[in-house]
C-alpha cells in the first residue's frame, strides 16, 4: 500500500469514528431530552381533614415545580416570624442577585430595601421572583444556594421525599423537582401549621411602590369556596397550579402538573374538585387531554392511599444564619383588596398568558393553549399566570 492509500484508508477510518461519536452524542442527547421531570403531567386531590386521596393521576412522578416552589418559601417565612427571627415589619436588603431575578418581578432595585410583607404579598399575588429571592437570602446569611437547601431539608421534614429545591423562586433548575402528592403535602402543611397566615393565600391584588397590581389566579375569583393556593409556569413545566376549597366545612386539596396552558389547567381543576366535592370519579382522559399529550402513560389511582398528616415538622437542631435585615419600617401603607379584581395591571416585566396553539378537549368543552418559550436550558421564564 502506498503513501496516498495509507492516507485514504485513515480518513475513512477517522470517517466512522466521527460517525460513531456523533451517535453517540445524540444518545447523550436523548437521554439529557428524556429527563424524568420534563413537563409531565399529573394530578391528585385530597381530603384536607382525612388525608385521602380522592382521585390521582401520575401523583409521584418527578416533574418541574415552577413557582409552586414560592409555597416552601411561604412556609419557612411564616416560620421564621412566629419563631421571631423576621418580623412583618423588617426591611430586608436587596442584592444583585435578586434585582435580576427575571420576568414576574416588583421590579426591586438593587441597594433597597423591602418589607417582608410586601415580599410575602408579592409572592402570592404576583409571583414575584425578586421578592422569593430577598427573603430567601435574608434566612440564609446571603446565599440563595443556602436556602435552597434549607427548603429541602423541610420538605423531606415534611414528608415529601420526592422533591429537591435548587432556589427560592421556582426559575428553571434541571435539578428543582417535586411531585403532586409532595406538593399536596407541603399544601396542608401550611394551612395546619400557620392557621392565622393561610388567608394571605387568598390575596387578589395589593399596592406597591405606588402601582396597583393584580394576581394571576383566575380561578380563585370565580370557583365558591376557593381561598388559595398558588399558580405556576415554566416551558419545561407546564402550566401547574395548586388549589384549595371548603364546601360544606369539607376542605379539598387539589395538585395539577403539566397543563398546555392556564385556561386548560384551570379548568381541570375545577372538574377535579366538582367531581371530588360530589364524590364521583374524574375520568383520567382528562388530565393527559388538558397537558395536550398522548394517554398511553396514564397511571391512574382513586381512594388508594392517603397523604400523611405528619403533624407540625420535627425540630432540627441546624445553624440557622442571622437574617439580614435593615432597620424595622412602619408599617406597610398598602391595601389588601378581598373582592373581585376589577382591572389587572401586570407587575414590573411580567409576562402575561402565551398564545394559544393547541387544541385540547377538557370536559366537554374546547380550549386552545402553548406553552410558549425557549425549549431548553436556563432561559424558560416563569410566566405570569
Amino acid at each position: 500500500m502506498g503513501f496516498k492509500g495509507a492516507i485514504g484508508v485513515a480518513r475513512r477510518v477517522l470517517g466512522r469514528l466521527g460517525a460513531v461519536v456523533a451517535a453517540l452524542g445524540a444518545v447523550a442527547v436523548g437521554l439529557g431530552a428524556a429527563h424524568p421531570a420534563q413537563a409531565g403531567y399529573a394530578s391528585l386531590v385530597v381530603d384536607g381533614g382525612t388525608g385521602e386521596v380522592l382521585n390521582a393521576v401520575n401523583p409521584d412522578e418527578q416533574n418541574h415545580p415552577a413557582s409552586l416552589t414560592k409555597m416552601m418559601t411561604l412556609y419557612l417565612t411564616f416560620e421564621a416570624i412566629h419563631q421571631g427571627r423576621l418580623h412583618w415589619e423588617d426591611e430586608l436588603p436587596v442584592s444583585r442577585n435578586a434585582a435580576n431575578k427575571e420576568p414576574t418581578k416588583l421590579g426591586l432595585e438593587v441597594g433597597q430595601t423591602v418589607s417582608v410583607k410586601d415580599c410575602v404579598l408579592g409572592m402570592i399575588v404576583i409571583s414575584a421572583n425578586d421578592g422569593a429571592t430577598v427573603v430567601g437570602e435574608a434566612l440564609a446569611g446571603g446565599s440563595e444556594q443556602v436556602f435552597a437547601r434549607m427548603m429541602t431539608d423541610k420538605a423531606h421534614q415534611l414528608g415529601m421525599t420526592n422533591t429537591v429545591f435548587r432556589n427560592a423562586s421556582g426559575l428553571p433548575d434541571r435539578e428543582q423537582v417535586t411531585t403532586a402528592r409532595d406538593m399536596s403535602r407541603l399544601a396542608m402543611a401550611l394551612h395546619r401549621d400557620f392557621p392565622q397566615d393561610y388567608h394571605y393565600f387568598a390575596t387578589r391584588e395589593f399596592d406597591f411602590e405606588g402601582r396597583h397590581l393584580t394576581g394571576h389566579n383566575r380561578l380563585m375569583y370565580r370557583y365558591p369556596g376557593m381561598d388559595g393556593m398558588k399558580t405556576g409556569f415554566t416551558n419545561a413545566s407546564g402550566s401547574n397550579l395548586v388549589s384549595s376549597a371548603v364546601h360544606d366545612g369539607r376542605r379539598l386539596f387539589g395538585v395539577v402538573f403539566g397543563g398546555s396552558s392556564a385556561k386548560t389547567r384551570d379548568k381541570l381543576m375545577e372538574t377535579l374538585l366538582d367531581n371530588a366535592f360530589a364524590n364521583r370519579d374524574t375520568d383520567p382522559k382528562l388530565v393527559a387531554l388538558a397537558a395536550g399529550r398522548p394517554l398511553a402513560r396514564v397511571a391512574r389511582a382513586r381512594g388508594t392511599g392517603r397523604v400523611a398528616h405528619a403533624g407540625r415538622a420535627r425540630t432540627v437542631h441546624v445553624a440557622v444564619a442571622p437574617v439580614q435585615r435593615r432597620g424595622h419600617a412602619a408599617a406597610a401603607h398598602q391595601r389588601v383588596a378581598s373582592g373581585h379584581a376589577g382591572r389587572h395591571v401586570s407587575a414590573h416585566a411580567a409576562s402575561k398568558d402565551r398564545a394559544h396553539a393547541k387544541a385540547v378537549k377538557v370536559a366537554g368543552k374546547a380550549a386552545k393553549g402553548k406553552v410558549a418559550g425557549k425549549t431548553h436550558g436556563h432561559h424558560h421564564k416563569v410566566a405570569a399566570d
